[in-house]
């Protein structure tokens, strides 16, 4: 999940979190421009592979960091199949993968701490123009806090709707999932509140 810092004192754990986060950026962006061919996909999948292995992440975590798009990685694919060629969708899907997993290993490596400071540090230049870098760290740090919150409460509907016998049902999932979810949002909201922030 998204904030699932892992201790270490690895290479990538010692990086500075600005640095880590500019490298991310590059090392996506080069992928997509760069790697045309199933054998290129490989050759990355590789390099990422060994990134892990430098940042002593086990194989168990780092998987079960690319379980949640599986599914969609398939229906991209099989998209692609029909439409392009097998080769296509093996870029395709590999570079989706491969950007997960770079991203992951990013999270894997960093302390939100870290993570939030070095993008409020990077908005302040921004201040004179009306964006508040606390602000927008504060977003994002709920933002981070409430991705995982929410895959925990799909998950407890969807086992209560299991044990109802309803699992087949979209209604028995969607509408706790929705009420949960705003009397979750109301109670941060209200903590929020009671704390002053946006007092101003």
């Amino acid at each position: 999940m998204i904030g699932l810092y892992r201790p270490g004192n690895s290479l990538l754990h010692r990086l500075p979190a600005g640095v880590k986060l500019v490298l991310l950026i590059v090392a996506i962006l080069a992928a997509t421009i760069l790697v045309r061919t199933p054998v290129a996909v490989g050759a990355v999948a590789v390099v990422v592979a060994v990134l892990f292995a430098i940042a002593r992440i086990p194989a168990k975590v780092a998987v079960a960091q690319l379980r949640p798009i599986v599914w969609m990685l398939l229906i991209i694919g099989v998209f692609q199949v029909i439409i392009t060629s097998w080769q296509r969708a093996v870029v395709v899907c590999g570079l989706l993968l491969i950007s997960v997993a770079l991203a992951a290993l990013f999270t894997l490596t960093t302390r939100i701490s870290d993570m939030l400071d070095t993008v409020s540090r990077a908005l302040r230049p921004l201040r004179r123009f009306g964006v508040d870098p606390e602000r927008v760290g504060l977003m994002l740090a709920l933002a981070i806090r409430c991705i995982p919150l929410l895959a925990t409460i799909v998950h407890e509907v969807a086992e209560a709707r299991k044990a109802r016998g309803l699992q087949w049902s979209m209604t028995a999932l969607a509408t706790p999932v929705l009420v949960r979810a705003l009397r979750t949002a109301d109670a941060m909201g209200d903590a929020l509140v009671a704390r002053g922030v946006d007092d101003d």
